[in-house]
Parts: C-alpha cells; structure tokens; sequence
C-alpha cells in the first residue's frame, strides 16, 4: 500500500482496491439499530452546512438551536435529529461563539428533561465537509471546552456518494478509476479553507496550527477494519490515550458499520465520543438501510400549471458545468443575478425587485426558471470578508424567493450557503423533516407548517456532486409530468 501514500497524483482505483482485504462478511446495521434502540440515547448532528443531511431519510432539521427547540426535539421519538448551524459560511470568531452558545443550550436542555441528562448520554456528530472543508479544529475544540473532554475524536471524511475514500490515512477523490488526493484538488484550494496536507494525521496538525501534536494522533487502519472486525475495532479504542485525535479509514459502508459497532460497545461501557465526519458516517450511526431516491410524484407538491425554480449560487466548477447543461435544456429561462451589478448598485433592493418581477411572470406563466450568480468569482478578498459578501449573495437570492408570492412547482437550491439562506431567511423554516434523496447525495427536505410553504419538498443539491448532467437531468424528470 506504499503507493498509494507516496504517489500524489491519479493513482489508480482497481489496483489499490486489488491489494486491500475483502470487506467484512456480513451486514451490522441491525445489531447496530438494537444497539441504538436499547440505549435510547440521541444522535445530535451538527451540521454545518445543510447539505449533510444527503444520505438519511425520515430524520428532522431544526434551524435554531434554543435550549427550549433541543429539549422539545430529545424528547419526541426517533433516534435524533440534525441542528443547521451553517457554520462553514461564518468566520471562525462567529462560529466559535455559536458553538459556545449551542453547547451551553444543550446542556440546559439535557438538565431539564425527567430525570436530568448529561451531554455524555448522547451521540454528538460535527457533521462537515467531505473535500475538509470547515473550521477544524475549533468547533470540536469549542464542543469539548463547554461539554467536556471526550475519551477520543473520531475524524471519518468518507463520503461514499461523493466518492471521498480514505486509505493509508490519505483522503482520496474517485473519479472514475483515478483516485486523487484531496489536497490535490482544487477543494483544498478554497480561499477560506486551503490545506496542503495529503496524509490526514498531517492535516490534523497543519489545520491546529501547532495546538496538536503528532503524538496525539492515531488511527484505525483498513486492516484492523477487515481483517479484526469490531472486536480489534473496539480493542484498539480501549488503548486510545483521552483527548486523542483517530483517524478511521473507509472505502465502503461496511467499513463504516465495523467501527460504527466498536463505538456503541464502548460507549455502552462508559466512554463518550466526539465525532467529526462527512455525511456516510451519520447514516451508519443512525442504522439506516440503502433507500431508492424519492419518485418524481414524491418530489412535486405544488400546482402543476405553475413553473418550477433552481437556484443557483454554487461557483465551483461542477456546479458550473451543471448549470450551463441546464441551461441549454429546452423549456428553461435562464436569468442572472448579477453580483458586481448587485454588490456595487446605488439601490440593490430595486434590483432585486426587478429579478422578483421577472422571475414571478415567467413562474405564472408556467414557465420552468434557473436563478443563477454570474458565474466570475470575486477576487482579492481576504478570506473573512470572502465569507460575508458569499452570506450577502446567499441573502440576497432568499429574499428575491422570499418575495415572489408564488409557490413553485417543485424548488432546487444549488450549493449549502445557498441552501441554508433559502431555507432559514427566504422560506422561514425552522423545523423540516429529511425524507430522504432527489438523487445519491441530493438531500430533500418536507417543510413544516411554520414554513412560508407548507408541504413543499425542498431539494438541496450540493456543489460538488453528481455528474456534469445530473442537474439537468433532474430538473427534466422533475418537469415530464404535468
């Protein structure tokens, strides 16, 4: 396996997946479920970004995280619920203070139930980015600091939707039958989040800044995984120093149910567990089977005369390619929001009238609409001021939603940010139920009666998933029946 840890670039799927063990041989989600059922214990995802709720179904969202909100939701029955803290779009002193806020709501929540809880009686999930993306290592810092010190920090960046593996330690991208680092791609990039670190005990250190150090940092190998089960799983946690930072390896769920089983043995014998993951891992812990994404019949709620609406705010390049796919399909009116035109108006409130009125028309007359943010990044910002003008445009596209007066036939959010300000500012909810996928990775969400749309099935569809035809693909199945 040297290889796949020393060659950076495009190594190759088939031959690194020839020299691993077979998987484990048998399914653990339903020992998993008893396991979960037995405990009665929440899961608490929290996540910062709504897209990560891509891989669950008939789970709730909350938008606002009050103490009154957590305490209402650890009591209604189910194993947990999602909190939307879409904390990738603030800048790390503002998601710091959530997260201290958050936290201590928690724990008043926790204490007012009969009889009073402790933080150590549920599963908590920093549900982040599978490209790594986030502030790391702050909000599981800020977690630990209000809630307590865990035994050990799981990091479990597999995605398999996403094709996101981790092996050797080194975190991969398949496309097709290369598999890429992450940090060599243009994810690792991102002019708020960049990293260089292939190998993820080396990103642990280069994202703290020095505050870890690489004694700290362990792992659980594909070895341990296959080859030992969740008994070599949960020995190798009973040695892990307290305050250890594991790296789990992953290329297939069943990995994932391995060591998912291992946790629930060691939590079932007094340890408590911080995990911070991408969206594969969430599904395992709740126990949920493989579901068919959702039919076409599932997905439209609204008035077939009326048309249906995708916004799109996402700028990286899939997204892009996406769009423009889109874009050529017949039937769909394209209109740009421009944002140097927005950012710079002596008015932006007339201009967003105006792309409400156009888009309101063409809706009416039953016609199918892409809102899109011209395509032109803007350049030369800090990384700080990035995220806030990102936050303005993500604003801006929600109020022109907002303000439109029509329910559409069906409404697509293109990209987190986008996603999580259509849902809180433009559509007013504060509580959803996720009933499961538009697509692999495409999370839909059934909006409360407090919504400005009741019943409406919220499609978000994340930047970076999917092929270069997915969306249109989907707008087309979504605009076959009347």
């Amino acid at each position: 396996m040297s290889e796949a840890t020393t060659t950076p670039w495009g190594c190759t799927k088939e031959r690194i997946f020839q020299a691993l063990p077979p998987i484990w041989p048998e399914s653990l989600l339903t020992e998993i479920r008893e396991r979960i059922s037995s405990r009665k214990s929440k899961i608490i995802v929290l996540d910062d970004d709504p897209t990560g709720t891509q891989t669950v179904y008939d789970i709730p969202v909350i938008t606002e995280y009050s103490a009154a909100s957590l305490a209402r939701e650890i009591r209604t029955l189910g194993p947990g619920f999602y909190v939307l803290t879409n904390s990738r779009s603030l800048t790390p002193q503002e998601s710091q203070l959530l997260h201290r806020e958050l936290a201590s709501n928690l724990l008043e929540a926790l204490q007012s139930q009969a009889p009073p809880a402790a933080a150590t009686e549920v599963c908590l999930i920093s549900r982040s980015d599978s490209t790594l993306r986030g502030h790391f290592p702050m909000e599981i810092e800020v977690l630990a600091e209000v809630l307590g010190s865990p035994d050990a920090v799981f990091i479990v960046p597999f995605f398999a939707e996403g094709g996101r593996l981790t092996i050797d330690n080194v975190h991969y991208l398949a496309e097709g039958d290369v598999l890429t680092p992450v940090a060599r791609t243009p994810f690792a990039q991102d002019p708020v989040f960049a990293y260089q670190a292939c190998n993820l005990r080396e990103w642990v250190v280069e994202k703290a800044q020095g505050t870890i150090s690489g004694d700290r940092i362990r792992s659980i190998s594909l070895d341990d995984i296959r080859c030992g089960g969740p008994n070599r799983v949960l020995e190798l946690i009973w040695t892990l120093p307290k305050g250890t930072f594991c790296i789990v390896n992953a290329v297939d769920y069943r990995d994932l149910e391995v060591f998912t089983l291992a946790t629930l043995e060691a939590e079932a014998q007094g340890r408590w567990f911080l995990f911070r993951s991408a969206a594969s891992f969430v599904a395992t812990r709740f126990g949920l089977e493989a579901k068919p994404p959702l039919t076409v019949n599932e997905l439209c709620s609204g008035d077939s005369q009326i048309g249906g609406l995708v916004v799109c705010g996402s700028y990286v390049p899939l997204s892009s390619q996406q769009l423009a796919n889109l874009c050529k399909q017949k039937g769909i009116t394209a209109i740009e929001f421009d944002v140097r035109k927005f950012v710079n108006a002596l008015s932006p409130d007339a201009y967003l009238k105006q792309l409400g009125d156009e888009i309101r028309c063409q809706l009416l007359a039953g016609n199918h609409v892409v809102l899109f943010t011209s395509r032109q990044v803007i350049k030369n910002f800090p990384p700080q001021e990035s995220l806030v003008i990102g936050r303005r445009i993500a604003a801006a596209l929600a109020h022109v939603v907002r303000d439109l007066a029509v329910r559409p036939r069906f409404l697509i959010a293109k990209g987190g940010i986008t996603a999580s300000e259509l849902a809180t500012k433009g559509l007013g909810v504060t509580r959803a139920i996720v009933r499961g996928q538009a697509l692999p990775g495409v999370p839909v969400w059934e909006l409360d009666e407090s919504s400005l749309y009741p019943g409406l099935k919220f499609i978000i569809f994340p930047g970076n998933i999917g092929e270069a035809n997915s969306l249109a693909l989907l707008v087309q199945r979504l605009t076959s029946v009347n």
